[in-house]
C-alpha cells in the first residue's frame, strides 16, 4: 500500500508542478473537515508551520449556527482565533482531487497550548493516559452509509423528499445486487488506498442503498484520522458519480439506521494484551476490566457516541442496533460483542454509536470509560445471551438525547477524564440540540393534528 506523503516528497512534487493545492484542516465537533485550500507552494514555503482560524468552528452545531452561551468562544470573547497547527504526519495525497493533498491539524491557543476541548486534544488525551498505563491503543470503525440516486443540490432544493436508494431491494452481501454501485465503491476502495488508509473491503448492508465500508484496524489516533477521510471520501465521489451519500443514523422513519460500530484493544510489546489464552474466552483480566468500565459508564458516554436527537430513532428493535448495555460473544443484540473469542485477536466491539459519531470524540469516551474500569478493576459480569432485546432488569442505552445529556451532565468520570471546561462544553452543546429539536413543527407533526387536532 502506498505510504503516507512525506514533506520532502510533497516539496519535489510541487516543484514538478504535480501538486497545486494543499487542504489544510482541522476536526470540527461534528467530526468534519474545517479548514482552507493553500497554495502548495505557500504551503511547502510557510503555511507548513502554522496558520490560524476563528474559533468558533469548536461552537458551532451542525448548521454552522454560531451557537451562544460556549465559555471558550463567544461575541463577549471576540471570536478570536486558534492556532491550526498541521500534523504533518498525517500529510497524504488525495487521489480523488487532481493534484491535491491534505494534512490535518491539531488545534492551538495563542501560548501554544492544545485547546482541551477540540475533539482531537480530547482523544489524544486518553491515548497518553494509556501509554502512561504501559499500553497502545488500536481500534477499527466500521461505517455504514446509504446511497442516493439524487444529487446533494436536487435534494436541498426539493426539500429533502424521499431521495431514492441506488438499490431497488435488500443487497446484503449481495455481489450482483452491489454490480449497479460498483463504479462508485470501487474508486472509493481505490482512492483510500492510494491515499494510504488501508481499507479491507466494501459491501452491501442489510437495508436498500445501504453500504459498509471496512479498514484495517491501528492505532487511536489514526484510526479517528481515518474514519474522517472515508467520510469526506464517500461523499466526494458518491457526489463525482451523481449520487448523494448519508451518514444519518436513521434517515428514513420505516428504514434501518446506519451504524459505527468501534473495535477496541490495548497491546503491550507489540501483542494484544486483551489476550490471555488461559482465560475464559481468551479474554484477560485487562480486558474484562477495561469492558466492566465500559458496562458502568456506557450511559455516562452515549452521548459522544450518539450526539443528536436524530440518533436515538435507530435505537428500536429488531433492526440490530443495540438498546442494552451489556456484553455477549458473538451476538448482534448487545451492545457490547465479545469478537475474535479466544484468539490473538480478541477485541470489544462497541455496537451503540451511529454513523453520525465524531470518531474522535467516541474513541475518546469508550477509551476514558475501559481506563477508568482498569483503574478500578471493574468485573464486567457473566455474558448475556439470547435475544437482548427483550432481555430485562439490565442497563438500558438511554431512550433519547434528553436522557443522554442528563447523564453526561453527571457524569464524574468522564469529569474526571476531560476536566470541568470540556464537560460544560460538550454538555451545552447537547442542550442546545435538545432546544434546536423542540422548537421546529415537523412534518409528522403537521401529518397528525393539521386536521384532527
Amino acid at each position: 500500500m502506498p505510504a503516507k506523503f512525506s514533506f520532502d516528497a510533497l516539496k519535489k512534487a510541487v516543484k514538478a508542478s504535480e501538486i497545486d493545492t494543499v487542504i489544510v484542516a482541522l476536526i470540527d465537533m461534528q467530526g468534519r473537515l474545517q479548514g482552507k485550500r493553500f497554495h502548495a507552494a505557500h504551503f511547502v514555503a510557510s503555511a507548513w508551520e502554522e496558520t490560524h482560524c476563528c474559533n468558533y468552528l469548536l461552537a458551532t452545531d451542525l448548521e454552522m449556527e454560531t451557537v451562544p452561551g460556549y465559555e471558550a468562544s463567544s461575541w463577549e470573547r471576540g471570536y478570536g482565533d486558534y492556532v491550526m497547527k498541521p500534523d504533518m504526519e498525517t500529510l497524504r495525497l488525495i487521489p480523488w482531487v487532481p493534484g491535491t493533498a491534505l494534512v490535518l491539524c491539531d488545534l492551538l491557543d495563542h501560548h501554544g497550548t492544545p485547546v482541551p476541548h477540540a475533539p482531537r486534544s480530547m482523544l489524544k488525551s486518553q491515548i497518553a493516559r494509556a501509554k502512561a498505563l504501559g499500553f497502545d491503543v488500536m481500534m477499527a470503525t466500521e461505517l455504514e452509509f446509504f446511497l442516493f440516486e439524487e444529487s446533494y443540490p436536487e435534494l436541498f432544493d426539493a426539500g429533502y423528499p424521499d431521495p431514492t436508494p441506488v438499490a431497488r431491494h435488500n443487497i446484503d452481501y449481495s455481489i450482483l445486487g452491489n454490480a449497479r454501485t460498483e463504479p462508485a465503491l470501487r474508486d472509493m476502495r481505490n482512492a483510500l488506498y492510494h491515499a494510504g488508509i488501508p481499507v479491507e473491503c466494501s459491501k452491501g448492508e442489510a437495508e436498500r442503498g445501504q453500504e459498509e465500508l471496512n479498514v484495517k484496524y491501528a492505532a487511536g489516533l489514526e484510526t479517528a484520522d481515518m474514519h474522517v477521510l472515508v467520510k469526506q471520501c464517500a461523499k466526494e465521489i458518491a457526489q463525482q458519480h451523481g449520487y448523494s451519500a448519508t451518514f444519518m443514523a436513521k434517515y428514513h422513519t420505516d428504514k434501518a439506521g446506519s451504524s459505527s460500530h468501534v473495535h477496541q484493544s490495548l497491546w503491550k510489546g507489540g501483542k494484544n494484551a486483551f489476550h490471555d489464552a488461559d482465560a475464559p474466552h481468551g479474554m484477560s483480566d485487562l480486558m474484562r476490566h477495561f469492558l466492566g468500565g465500559q458496562l458502568k459508564y456506557a450511559r455516562d458516554i452515549t452521548y459522544f457516541l450518539a450526539p443528536y436527537t436524530n440518533s436515538y430513532k435507530r435505537f428500536c428493535e429488531g433492526l440490530f442496533a443495540p438498546t442494552k448495555a451489556v456484553w455477549s460473544l458473538d451476538n448482534r443484540t448487545a451492545g457490547f460483542r465479545i469478537c475474535g473469542e479466544g484468539t490473538k485477536s480478541v477485541r470489544v466491539e462497541c455496537r451503540i454509536g451511529g454513523s453520525d459519531l465524531n470518531p474522535y470524540l467516541a474513541c475518546a469516551a469508550l477509551l476514558a470509560a475501559g481506563l477508568a474500569g482498569i483503574e478500578g478493576e471493574i468485573d464486567p459480569g457473566p455474558e448475556a445471551g439470547g435475544d437482548l432485546y427483550k432481555a430485562g432488569d439490565v442497563v438500558d442505552v438511554p431512550k433519547s438525547l434528553p436522557e443522554a445529556a442528563d447523564a453526561l451532565q453527571a457524569s464524574d468520570m468522564l469529569r474526571a477524564a476531560f476536566g470541568d471546561q470540556v464537560m460544560a462544553h460538550y454538555t451545552h452543546a447537547a442542550r442546545w440540540e435538545i432546544r434546536e429539536q423542540n422548537r421546529v413543527v415537523t412534518d409528522w407533526e403537521r401529518a397528525r393534528g393539521f386536521e384532527r387536532a
